[in-house]
């Protein structure tokens, strides 16, 4: 087992489509609201470094499609850990989780200790999300080629829908919105540059 300090936490090997979690007190399958894709949704989107708008102003898009997607009946949000835009959506998701505790939140991270080069704020802001989150996994337990991509892949796979801040630039963003177009999954982008 890997110490976090997350209430779920498991390293999924190579893997898109894992079909349990490993909790501290044993498995448990997750084969219910919180995996099914029909009530799920993820985010992509740039590093700060790579967005026009500032931060405000993106959050208020993610915080609006978040609110879309729930009208919606999606109350599972699937977020990457990146820095930028996956960390605001998933403290968007966690700020509304307070007033409806039947929101989920999946963090997935690329590999375990994807976060031990950045600053101490994208690292305070990464612990207190995994730190609240409902389930939690890695895709590697170290980083290996691909690792980003396969995370990316498994997030669209449980996912109904993408919310995006896309701004046409190469990466891994736009990799994630191709790849979700191949599957028919729609993309919701909050920076409404045409999919």
């Amino acid at each position: 087992m890997i110490p976090l300090t997350c209430r779920a936490y498991t390293v999924m090997l190579n893997c898109i489509c894992p079909t349990n979690m490993r909790y501290e007190g044993g498995d448990i399958m997750i084969q219910s609201r919180a995996e099914n894709r029909v009530y799920s949704c993820c985010f992509t989107g740039h590093r700060p470094e790579k967005l026009s708008l500032p931060e405000t102003a993106v959050c208020q898009r993610l915080d609006d499609a978040v609110e879309l997607a729930l009208k919606d009946g999606i109350f599972t949000f699937i977020c990457g850990m990146a820095r930028g835009v996956d960390l605001w959506a998933g403290r968007i998701v966690l700020l509304k989780k307070k007033a409806r505790p039947e929101i989920d939140l999946i963090c997935a991270t690329p590999f375990v200790g994807f976060e031990n080069c950045w600053d101490s704020y994208w690292r305070s802001l990464y612990s207190l999300i995994l730190s609240q989150a409902d389930h939690a996994l890695a895709i590697s337990d170290k980083y290996s080629p691909g690792c980003f991509r396969r995370r990316n892949e498994w997030m669209v796979s449980h996912s109904q829908l993408v919310i995006a801040a896309y701004n046409g630039k190469a990466g891994g963003t736009r990799n994630t919105v191709l790849y979700a177009k191949r599957c028919g999954v729609p993309v919701y982008n909050v920076l409404e540059h045409e999919i």
